[in-house]
């Protein structure tokens, strides 16, 4: 079972942690330009196309656990049926995007706090990266798929070209053509279309002959039709409660002045490295525990389950080792100004202690997502970002903490996630997995 984690879970790691490497890059050249403002601006177009893309996670996430149960039970034409399915909501998706952008852009900005440089150019950034849309969800069905056929090698080809052409393009637009957040945003453009380009190519190679199982009619037949909205409207409840928790945590740093919000940007960066690290384990808990589901191979599930905890609280106490000793240090890797680098320091108790305090949560969600245990999911998230909010107005308004306020009520809301999710595995009769 080690052996098994291992090899999707390697993969996934290295493909993960390019993610958290390209929100680096740029966040490094941003916080190098003149102003503050810079770093703010891609800090808030960013997550607004979080709440955009994540709000459509569930192309991924719900291809992954339907097709490793698929999987599991050797059901190819099922396995036809779901990608297509997928590749349609995300191709309606991208459409209703593109053609509503001009009002997902006054109510985005109109939510978010921030001074008047950051919103003039965090529009500027969201303008030109909205037409990556049909290429991000339709990558996002893609990587489920492969995922869910225990194919971690492509995911990882697909990201690692992504974020290289990315990187390469953000150095050249910035650096050398002197652009600004507008070549930060032509970078994710460009690069997105190139690994949907891979993406087809890798497919058609090893998994074409599923073209052939192919029944348009028993696609959109009314009782998978029901039962596939049904996985994905709970994750998409998840997921747009967690980008809320993500969107609040910014908007109260941006409250707080550009100082905070760059301070924040930056920290949060760290916390970028830890769970896109970790859930390369549960993007391996998704794909194992789908795939022993479908066959009902509930000794390997548990076993499944168990180790992929080993590993994932295992690495994430080498995280806040690793950030204890060197955290400080990697500040400057972030940006070169001084006022936001002391700024910074006060607050880094918080990246120490999340990885050991935090994680659970993370590799409980890639094992609900491989049980499809949507519901579980969807009303964990719930209670834990109404307690996020409790703990947010009493250390504020109360305790009146500031900064260190916010940052204590984002950890208790990653470990609200993670006892909440536990007491409903070991509690709620859907998840009495037994061995017979």
């Amino acid at each position: 079972m080690n052996r098994k984690i291992l090899k999707l879970s390697v993969p996934n790691i290295l493909t993960n942690l390019t993610v958290p490497l390209l929100g680096t890059v740029d966040t490094a050249l941003m916080g190098r330009m003149d102003s503050e403002a810079y770093l703010g601006a891609v800090a808030v177009g960013s997550l607004i196309f979080s709440f955009i893309y994540w709000g459509f996670g569930f192309l991924r996430m719900g291809t992954v656990g339907l097709i490793a149960q698929l999987y599991g039970q050797k059901d190819e034409e099922g396995m036809a049926d779901v990608v297509a399915r997928a590749m349609a909501v995300a191709i309606l998706g991208a459409v209703f995007l593109l053609v509503f952008q001009v009002g997902i852009e006054y109510l985005a900005f109109s939510a978010l706090s921030g001074s008047e440089e950051v919103e003039s150019l965090g529009k500027v950034y969201f303008k030109i990266r909205m037409w990556a849309a049909p290429a991000s969800l339709a990558i996002y069905v893609l990587i489920g798929f492969f995922l869910g056929v225990q194919n971690a090698y492509y995911p990882l080809l697909m990201t690692l070209l992504i974020n290289v052409v990315n990187i390469v393009l953000n150095f050249y637009f910035v650096q050398s053509l002197d652009m600004t957040v507008d070549g930060v945003a032509w970078a994710t453009v460009i690069a997105q279309y190139t690994g949907l380009i891979l993406g087809i190519i890798l497919f058609l190679k090893s998994y074409r002959y599923l073209i052939s199982k192919l029944n348009w009619s028993r696609i959109f037949r009314w009782e998978e039709m029901k039962a596939f909205w049904t996985l994905n409207r709970d994750i998409f409840i998840r997921t747009f409660c967690l980008i809320f928790a993500l969107a609040f945590f910014t908007d109260r740093s941006a409250n707080q002045g550009d100082m905070v919000l760059a301070v924040n940007a930056v920290l949060l960066q760290f916390v970028n490295w830890l769970s896109y690290a970790v859930d390369g384990f549960a993007y391996a808990a998704e794909s194992l525990t789908g795939k022993y589901k479908g066959a009902k191979n509930y000794i390997k599930l548990n076993k499944a389950i168990k180790y992929s905890f080993i590993w994932g609280l295992g690495l994430s106490v080498l995280f806040s080792v690793f950030y204890a000793i060197f955290g400080v240090g990697l500040l400057g890797v972030f940006t070169d100004k001084l006022l936001v680098i002391e700024a910074a320091k006060p607050y880094m108790i918080w990246i120490i202690i999340i990885p050991v305090f935090g994680s659970v949560c993370y590799i409980w969600d890639g094992i609900f997502i491989g049980l499809t245990a949507s519901v579980a999911m969807r009303n964990s998230m719930l209670i834990s970002c109404i307690l996020y909010l409790l703990f947010y107005l009493v250390f504020i308004h109360v305790f009146e903490w500031g900064n260190h306020g916010l940052w204590g009520a984002f950890l208790l809301f990653l470990i609200a996630r993670g006892w909440i999710q536990s007491y409903w595995y070991l509690k709620n009769p859907m998840f009495k997995l037994n061995n017979k």
